[in-house]
This record gives C-alpha cells, sequence and structure tokens, in this order.
C-alpha cells in the first residue's frame, strides 16, 4: 500500500496546484500518483451531494476510501479536498496506516483566498448568492497535529513539494512498486 497525501484547506488555498505540482513532480520520475480532486468528485461519484454537514462528511468518505482503493494499486492518490471536518479526515486516516496517510494543511488566510477566487465562490457567498461556503457561514477546522502545514501566499510552491517528498523519503513510504530511489534525484 502507497501513502496518502491529503491536502486540505480553504477553497482557492492551493490544494488542486500543490496537487498538480506534486504529480508533475512524480511523474517525472515514473512514481505512479493520481490526483483525486473534491471539485471533480462533486462533478460525478458525489453529485448527489448537498453542502449539508452530514453531505460534507460522506463526500469525505467516499473520496477517503476511493483513495484506499487507489492505494491498494501501489499508485499514491494525492487528495486534495476542503474535507472541512477533523473528524471526517480522522475517519480518512484510519483507513490507513498511521504512517501511510500524510495530511497536508494549507493554512492560507481567508482574505488571501478570497482574493484569488477563481471560482467566484467567495463573492457569491459574500453576495447571499451560496449557503454553506466552507470558512464563510459553514466551519472550518483546522487540523490539530498535520504532517506538513504550508502558507501558500509565502511559501514556493516547489519548496513545499520537496519537503513533502523529504518527508516521504525519510519515513520510507513509498511502496517496492514505485520508483522511490528515483525521488532522490528530484530533490
Amino acid at each position: 500500500m502507497t501513502p496518502c497525501i491529503w491536502i486540505t484547506g480553504l477553497s482557492a488555498s492551493g490544494k488542486s496546484t500543490f496537487a498538480q505540482a506534486l504529480k508533475e513532480k512524480l511523474d517525472k520520475q515514473s512514481v505512479s500518483s493520481y490526483i483525486l480532486d473534491g471539485d471533480e468528485l462533486r462533478k460525478g461519484l458525489c453529485s448527489d451531494l448537498s453542502l449539508t454537514p452530514e453531505d460534507r462528511s460522506e463526500n469525505i468518505r467516499r473520496m477517503a476510501h476511493v483513495a484506499k482503493i487507489v492505494s491498494n494499486t501501489g499508485t499514491i492518490p494525492i487528495c486534495a479536498i476542503i474535507s472541512p471536518y477533523i473528524n471526517d479526515r480522522e475517519n480518512a486516516r484510519k483507513l490507513f496506516e498511521e504512517s501511510n496517510f500524510i495530511e497536508i494543511y494549507l493554512s492560507t488566510k481567508i482574505e488571501v483566498c478570497a482574493a484569488r477566487d477563481p471560482k467566484g465562490l467567495y463573492m457569491k457567498a459574500k453576495q447571499g448568492k451560496i449557503k454553506g461556503m466552507t470558512g464563510i457561514d459553514a466551519p472550518y477546522e483546522a487540523p490539530i497535529n498535520p504532517e506538513l502545514t504550508f502558507d501558500t501566499a509565502i511559501e514556493e510552491l516547489d519548496e513545499m513539494v520537496n519537503q513533502l517528498l523529504e518527508v516521504l523519503l525519510r519515513k520510507k513510504q513509498l511502496s517496492t512498486n514505485t520508483n522511490a530511489g528515483a525521488l532522490n534525484h528530484i530533490l
């Protein structure tokens, strides 16, 4: 089983960008990985779910189980999803051996996220056009003890990815099905 990379943070904190940069770096060294993006899951597998707390929890449960399936194939699942509740992230962690779940918290301030706002969600929430926006009128419970924390407004993307890769190497969390030795050359 490969490690599960779980990237959490507010909308527009940089989760998808971080996931893509990580995947590109792994691809260059033939390390198999797959991005599970919360926005994409909402369009398909989770399209029946709303933004109620119960449905958000179900959304996370589904992603975690898909990540487990991906991990069991020898591919590293890179999960980029808001996942606003601590309990849901802990339940996802329980599907993996403790050392095989790497939680990355993008702690980017809401003001920065709202200024980025590529989907216009913060503006719509401010105008009252959408309800249940995480960080606005729905809670986001910051991780208590994530493996890594980054503020994407301050830190360089490449450096953040390299720090994660160093953690993976140090903990020897890449399965024998991946080209783990190649990671030494991309750091």
